[in-house]
């Protein structure tokens, strides 16, 4: 299929044929971003998701040969709290396995989701991501519209942390076991570390790639219900500079005849 472009309010849409494709299209956007950005400062630090949704972008970006990895500096989205960092489902190792043992990166700060004191953690991590700015971050939408873990309940548009300690809902946590990464709902942690939505919309670029057909409920409802903490993805059309990367199956509930 041709790729389909389009936009609702300030957010930017790109549908492509399969998940491969546009974790290659997402890669190659941040690409040009982060080589764009090197040229004008010395570090240039991004924000990165994991999950499903990321493993074809992430296995692209670390695949390009045009990256300046030696001037990246990495920052984590969020973590689960009382998870062993070699747990199959510690963020923390699908970011090692995935990211920083594939590429010379300069830096990469984890988030330690078995500190002995969450609270404090998130004020020195907050810290930590103020004083690098990231320019860019790669991320996606949970099925419950969901922005890093800023589930419907624990989402606030105006929240004054950066970071939080932040519980799981249902729908959340049934995801992960549904991908995989638990095998039952009930082992799925129910608190985890998160940056916050508004730690998230300060950063001036955003890239999503929001693959499956698991997604095609919430990515309807992201585009086209009214912007609120409901549906804590509809923020995304507020921000000047985020594209959402689409796939055949994660775009099966748009109207896409009409746009194209």
């Amino acid at each position: 299929m041709d790729i389909i472009r389009f936009q609702v309010d300030a957010l930017n849409v790109e549908v492509h044929a399969d998940s491969q494709s546009s974790g290659r299209a997402a890669a190659e956007a941040a690409s040009q971003a982060v080589c764009k950005l090197s040229k004008v400062q010395d570090f240039v630090s991004v924000i990165f998701a994991t999950g499903a949704s990321q493993l074809d972008t992430l296995g692209a970006f670390t695949s390009r040969s045009d990256i300046p990895w030696n001037k990246i500096v990495g920052f984590h989205l969020d973590e689960y709290v009382g998870i062993a960092d070699n747990h199959p489902a510690s963020f923390r190792r699908y970011l090692r396995e995935h990211l920083t043992t594939r590429v010379p990166i300069h830096e990469f700060h984890e988030i330690d989701g078995n500190a002995p004191d969450s609270e404090r953690f998130c004020i020195s991590y907050t810290k930590i991501l103020r004083d690098g700015n990231p320019q860019l971050c790669l991320l996606g939408i949970g099925e419950n519209g969901h922005l890093a873990f800023n589930d419907p309940a624990e989402a606030d548009f105006e929240d004054p942390r950066d970071m939080k300690v932040a519980l799981l809902d249902s729908t959340c946590r049934e995801q992960q076991a549904a991908e995989g990464w638990f095998r039952t709902c009930e082992e799925v942690p129910s608190r985890a570390l998160t940056l916050t939505i508004p730690a998230i919309m300060r950063v001036p670029k955003l890239i999503l790639t929001v693959p499956g057909e698991r997604k095609a409920h919430i990515v309807k409802r992201a585009l086209h219900e009214p912007i609120s903490e409901a549906c804590p993805a509809t923020i995304l059309r507020t921000h000047p500079d985020v594209t959402v990367f689409l796939d055949a199956d994660s775009a099966a509930e748009l109207e896409l005849d009409a746009i194209a």
